[in-house]
């Protein structure tokens, strides 16, 4: 990052990324907005310009607007200049107000970008925060970014990692989780952790960490899915018939691979010193302990798509929208990473 804290281009073969907003009566499109007079580097928002032009105005933000015929444009952009593929709202939207005629819109906005990505017209995608609760109101079916990207790309598995800097004790360092299950609910978790799940996922994230984040031989420690562990049998017997013959089926590749270990000693500095990722069996039991470690600076990935998506850690924060409280952090971290990954792939 430059002294002045601008983030700009500095290399003719610097990733071209785009940028989803999300839900427009959320705070993604100011912090979009904010990113623009920040951040030079070659990055197109695919959004409504009317909406980006409110935000900004809103916030008081000296802000240009540079439509795009399509990707194949000049995406080169000053400080201050905002490039952007123009979708169209249903209806225009008020900072705060929820509104079911815009969730075409928010659903175009993502498969605009992710056909971008899988045609090769775009390196890498950062998304801006959703609402699931207003597209599912909508009558759409929708369980999450991650899923919805999976089916566009058509791939087997696909899996969320989060990753933060994070500082405990004597680690000092990325902090990464990855999941096995997303979102289900709990009650469904030890049914969806079969052999072939938990293999396909510690094979698409053993091979990302190689390919994108230059790891030669990455060291996976994964954790159990019932207290302790299970408990040699005692509290649970997912640890014994799935779990560990599916490490040690995977230990005999030639794979640096730890556990299952009991989650509530895991998150431990010497622990975290001697593993590159930690692997979760479901949502809320790794990621509690990244957000309160990385929480406004932490980014989530999605590896497996065949290309890079990265998107912040946070919700809408409709309760703020459009008021200019909304933390710029966590945004300019996933697209940090956006462009880290993009360069080397």
């Amino acid at each position: 990052m430059a002294a002045d804290g601008l983030r700009k281009t500095t290399h003719p073969k610097t990733p071209r990324v785009v940028i989803t907003p999300g839900e427009p009566a959320g705070i993604g499109p100011e912090l979009v907005c904010q990113l623009a007079l920040r951040d030079s580097r070659p990055w197109v928002v695919i959004a409504d310009p009317s909406l980006m032009a409110d935000r900004a105005k809103r916030l008081g933000l000296d802000l240009s607007i540079r439509c795009l015929d399509g990707l194949e444009g000049d995406a080169k952009r000053d400080l201050g200049e905002l490039v952007c593929l123009p979708i169209t709202l249903a209806k225009p939207s008020t900072p705060g107000e929820l509104d079911t005629a815009n969730v075409p819109y928010v659903l175009s906005t993502l498969e605009c970008a992710a056909r971008a990505c899988l045609e090769g017209q775009a390196d890498a995608l950062v998304t801006g925060p959703i609402h699931k609760g207003i597209i599912n109101e909508a009558g759409v079916a929708f369980s999450g970014h991650t899923e919805f990207f999976q089916a566009m790309a058509g791939v087997e598995c696909v899996v969320m990692m989060l990753t933060a800097e994070a500082s405990m004790g004597r680690f000092h360092g990325p902090l990464r989780v990855a999941l096995v299950t997303t979102h289900l609910p709990l009650k469904d978790v030890a049914e969806a952790i079969t052999p072939e799940r938990l293999e396909n996922t510690l094979t698409v994230l053993f091979e990302e960490l190689q390919t994108s984040f230059g790891i030669a031989t990455p060291r996976l420690m994964v954790l159990g899915l019932n207290p302790h562990a299970g408990e040699g049998g005692h509290l649970g017997h997912e640890e014994i018939e799935v779990i560990t013959p599916t490490l040690e089926r995977l230990r005999q590749r030639g794979w640096d691979i730890t556990g299952p270990l009991p989650a509530d000693t895991a998150f431990v500095p010497a622990k975290l010193e001697s593993t590159d990722v930690v692997v979760a069996m479901y949502h809320d039991q790794g990621l509690p302990v990244l957000k309160h470690l990385g929480f406004g600076q932490a980014v989530n990935i999605t590896l497996g798509l065949g290309f890079v998506r990265t998107s912040v850690d946070h919700g809408t924060a409709i309760e703020i929208a459009g008021r200019g409280e909304a933390d710029l952090g966590s945004f300019q971290s996933a697209l940090d990473q956006a462009f880290e990954l993009a360069s080397v792939r």
